[in-house]
């Protein structure tokens, strides 16, 4: 099986393709504000150097945030795409859910959200999301979990680390949704939907 994975959803840029079980290209690297010129020449660099047509794939799993807006529209139209004009199967996944694939205890992944915010979500060594994933005030995090979470959790810094081959196992046998219906998971208002709110309250 031909697997491809594209995360552009925060300021690192994640594309893998797997091959029956081995990662035959990976890109891993803090591409800043450049998303948008280096997501498709790296995809079309992992086609080349993995020997494979992008009809060749049999599943596209796609990072659908939370995170950058303009980084997660930019990863979705490119494999909502893919998967539209050559039928492949298409699941996405959780920026949150990625951060912690390369750890084997419970983590929990954190995004800045600007003015206090966060985005956050709590994962075990199985990548199941044992505390769900949501926009929040950072100093609520460790608060909410005592509440809604029997799981340990131990606060520590720690760098995300990805594990493209776990997040694939856990998700390649699930069933892929329409394209057409594959949409961003801000898990908050875009500033524009926040503006026309406030404009009606006022």
């Amino acid at each position: 099986m031909k697997y491809l994975f594209v995360n552009s959803a925060t300021t690192n840029l994640e594309v893998a393709i797997l091959i029956d079980g081995k990662i035959t290209y990976l890109y891993d690297e803090n591409v800043g504000q450049n998303t948008s010129s280096k997501l498709m020449p790296t995809v079309e660099e992992a086609f080349k150097k993995s020997n494979i047509k992008p009809r060749d794939i049999d599943k596209v799993f796609v990072v659908n945030g939370p995170g950058s807006f303009t980084g997660i529209r930019v990863g979705l139209t490119v494999c909502k795409t893919l998967s539209w004009a050559l039928k492949i199967p298409v699941v996405p996944i959780s920026s949150l859910e990625v951060m912690a694939s390369g750890y084997d205890e419970n983590v929990i992944s954190l995004i800045d959200a600007r003015r206090g915010y966060v985005y956050a979500g709590g994962y075990d060594k199985d990548l199941n999301n044992i505390y769900k994933d949501r926009y929040t005030l950072l100093e609520n995090v460790e608060k909410n979990i005592k509440y809604v979470s029997y799981e340990s959790f131990s606060f520590s810094t720690a760098i995300p680390k990805l594990d493209v081959k776990k997040i694939i196992n856990k998700h390649k046998d699930e069933e892929e949704i329409n394209p057409h219906t594959l949409n961003p998971n801000y898990l908050k208002l875009t500033e524009a939907e926040e503006k026309r709110l406030n404009d009606k309250k006022s």
